[in-house]
């Protein structure tokens, strides 16, 4: 049995080739091209029975991972923190292309249940628009921040609903507003006032095509009381393939929701980790503020907890974490229904609006 390492870079890829006793056996530099990943393939074929491992980095690791499981090489993915260490306990001194990639190697060659790198599917697609929608959301939070000032200072008497402006309707009002203003205040806020309902557009469309992949690919998981699209999309793209967690306990110590011990003796306690997955983790937080509102099994969970002696505090995080279980399960079940079809799925967004509207028609003016 071989196993390789590689050592990733923007430009090159160095590979290293152990045996089963960690010596090295091989070595090779290729350009982190196409040409360069066909002679990486070519010198592959020469080793028998070969794992093949790579540094997780996968900003530059994508397009190799791809062109290797393809080719029907198995490729498992080394922590960045479990490579340096088997680095500096290395007989070679020093830090260089080859030391890295024979690190990587003899990690993989050491470790059981390495993650496995698997083609891109449905949940980096996912991924991809959840974090998009949420740096446009982020940049029209800081246009609407400014705009507001600017709105106070043309009209102090104006009044804008809270969280008024990702609705069509004020945003045409105001429009309506500023229409007349002169001067570069007025302005201004014209222009922050279309890019707000630009940017409001795109964010629908992203949104619109995020529910037509969640409602396929992961019916189960909108199944469970208080989730919703944008908060089951968050939690596929950050969790990156369920099979790669053993069991629901360690998918709560992924997301932060399992308990830290710090007891003694013979009285057990347990503290709030403040690890984790945070994204994941404020999804859970929200499922959980919902469930207790619409007062459905997790707010009788809930009220039972408190009937037992927790605090409210203490009960809340208990529902939280049934709820990370009930997450995983519902992963793993979608998992499964979709094990045997094709894990390539093509999403075109459209970002042309439903209707025009009274700022657009200004804007084009």
């Amino acid at each position: 049995m071989v196993t390789v390492g590689i050592d990733a870079h923007k430009n090159t890829h160095t590979l290293v080739a152990v045996n089963e006793n960690g010596k090295r056996i091989g070595e090779i530099t290729v350009d982190a091209r196409p040409k360069g990943h066909e002679a990486l393939l070519s010198w592959l074929r020469d080793l028998d029975d070969v794992t093949v491992a790579v540094e997780d980095c996968r900003h530059l690791t994508r397009r190799l991972e791809a062109d290797l499981l393809i080719a029907g090489h198995r490729v498992v993915r080394v922590h960045t923190r479990l490579m340096a260490g088997m680095r500096r306990g290395a007989r070679e001194r020093g830090k260089s292309d080859p030391i890295d990639a024979e690190a990587v190697a003899r990690v993989a060659l050491r470790e059981d249940n390495l993650p496995t790198a698997v083609l891109a599917g449905p949940s980096r697609d996912i991924k991809l628009f959840s974090d998009h929608r949420k740096l446009l959301v982020e940049q029209r939070t800081g246009l609407q921040a400014k705009l507001r000032w600017f709105l106070h200072e043309l009209d102090p008497e104006l009044c804008v609903p809270s969280r008024g402006m990702r609705r069509f309707c004020v945003l045409e009002s105001l429009a309506t507003e500023l229409a007349e203003k002169p001067g570069a205040v007025a302005e201004i806020a014209r222009d922050m006032l279309s890019d707000i309902l630009a940017l409001t557009h795109r964010i629908n469309a992203i949104e619109r095509q995020l529910s037509a992949i969640v409602r396929v690919e992961y019916p189960a998981l909108l199944q469970v009381p208080g989730m919703g699209v944008l908060g089951a999309a968050m939690i596929v793209g950050e969790t990156a393939g369920v099979t790669r967690f053993r069991n629901k306990d360690c998918f709560a110590r992924f997301n932060g929701t399992a308990p830290i011990p710090v007891w003694s003796s013979n009285k057990v306690r347990v503290r709030l980790s403040r690890g984790g997955n945070r994204r994941i983790n404020t999804c859970l937080h929200m499922a959980a503020v919902t469930q207790l509102r619409l007062g459905d099994e997790g707010a009788a969970y809930f009220a039972k907890q408190i009937d037992a002696g927790k605090t409210r505090t203490e009960a809340f995080r208990l529902l939280r974490r049934r709820i990370s279980d009930r997450a995983f399960a519902a992963l793993r079940a979608d998992a499964q229904l979709h094990a045997n079809e094709p894990t390539m799925t093509v999403v075109a967004i459209t970002l042309t609006p439903k209707r025009a509207t009274g700022v657009q028609a200004q804007a084009a003016a």
